[in-house]
């Protein structure tokens, strides 16, 4: 079973980067730790893996790394 956190953007952002959503929910413990399991497609975006470090992840979208579902809010 995945364990779920969620996110919730700062007032007036649109948009987190990939890299340091996974750092700011503490599933990595470093931004080359992160851009590591992002190239090797071990993070899903809303079910599809996603390859780019720094994809602007919006409210509203999900991403799965390892047991950990993130919702983003």
């Amino acid at each position: 079973m995945k364990e779920t956190v969620e996110f919730r953007l700062r007032g007036g952002e649109d948009f987190i980067p990939l890299m340091s959503l996974l750092k700011a929910v503490n599933v990595v413990y470093s931004g080359a730790e992160a851009g590591e399991v992002i190239i090797k497609g071990m993070v899903l975006r809303d079910g599809v893996p996603e390859l780019r470090k720094r994809a602007k992840i919006r409210s509203g979208e999900t991403i799965t790394f390892d047991n950990y579902e993130m919702k983003v809010l």
